[in-house]
């Protein structure tokens, strides 16, 4: 008891931690109970009336039982992946792909498919067992327009994620991507629907890096939810919204299973770690052969 009718607080380690009891007078004033910080003796005290003692006391003790684990512990550190090159080697790969697809007449005096009528995700056709055009559709595009704006800007995304996780991890998400976004887009689209390009893969890359962020920093989330959701709209309105080249449902089906892949990516990263050396090169080989059989399958038994 002090004078005054008054109880006092000390912190709990005397006053070698005198900015705790600051901090608890400033909690007590934020929830209006009336209090003064006094220092005798070398102690500094926080004076609380002794009607609000009970009060005081159940004030404080829910804001060390809120504050418990604040500030939250930094994220693990996961260091970049150097493997730019080899990212852009599989971009300048594809619009070469894009190239060979635009040929005219006789190559090597071989004839020339036609590539769109044979990997276009067509709606009906994946419907009806034609599973190759879910991968075949991600690597044609519409024109050299289309092509470049899913290079140029979805290309930052592609980068940023080949960095984060390794090629072989990444190429695989994006192409797990790719491939659930234009499936369940076959399933809500009218039959007759078809669409090309690799935005759904762009979109699915916006996606998981939304997922890594929101679970490495979730004690933040209130802060950071809005962040993949303005990432996705910017890049939406970079895309465009209307045209032949644009398909808002592979769109948004491609981010919505990319959200998915990177939360379950990010819970094993956080057990197991970054798959090692050997593993990536497995996980690059399967995007690979994934890519080749689709195609293998499309010329044999989609002519």
């Amino acid at each position: 008891m002090v004078g005054g009718g008054s109880r006092a607080f000390r912190g709990a380690a005397g006053d070698s931690f005198p900015g705790r009891v600051q901090l608890w007078a400033l909690v007590l004033d934020a929830r209006s109970v009336p209090c003064r910080l006094e220092r005798s003796g070398g102690s500094l005290y926080l004076l609380v009336p002794a009607g609000q003692l009970e009060r005081a006391r159940e004030e404080l003790r829910l804001f060390e039982e809120k504050n418990r684990d604040w500030p939250p512990a930094a994220p693990p550190h996961h260091p970049l992946a150097e493997n730019t090159l080899a990212t852009l080697s599989v971009l300048v790969l594809l619009a070469t792909f894009h190239n060979l697809t635009q040929l005219d007449g006789m190559l090597l005096t071989v004839a020339q498919p036609d590539w769109v009528a044979l990997g276009t995700a067509q709606a009906a056709e994946i419907r009806g067992g034609q599973w190759w055009r879910l991968v075949t559709a991600l690597t044609l595009h519409a024109d050299s327009v289309h092509l470049m704006s899913n290079l140029a800007i979805g290309g930052i995304f592609v980068l940023f994620l080949c960095r984060e996780l390794g090629s072989g991890l990444a190429w695989s998400l994006l192409l797990g991507a790719g491939i659930l976004g234009n499936l369940a887009n076959a399933y809500v689209q009218a039959p007759g629907h078809g669409s090309v390009g690799a935005s759904t893969a762009v979109f699915g890359a916006v996606g998981i890096l939304a997922a890594l962020t929101l679970v490495r920093y979730r004690q933040q989330l209130q802060r950071r939810w809005p962040l993949p959701v303005a990432s996705a709209l910017a890049l939406l309105a970079l895309l465009g919204t209307e045209g032949k080249n644009t398909d808002l449902g592979a769109h948004l089906f491609g981010f919505l299973f990319g959200t998915c892949l990177g939360l379950v990516t990010e819970y094993l990263l956080g057990r197991y770690g970054r798959p090692g050396r050997l593993l990536s090169a497995l996980l690059a080989a399967l995007s690979a052969v994934t890519v080749i059989a689709a195609w293998w399958a499309a010329l044999e038994f989609g002519g």
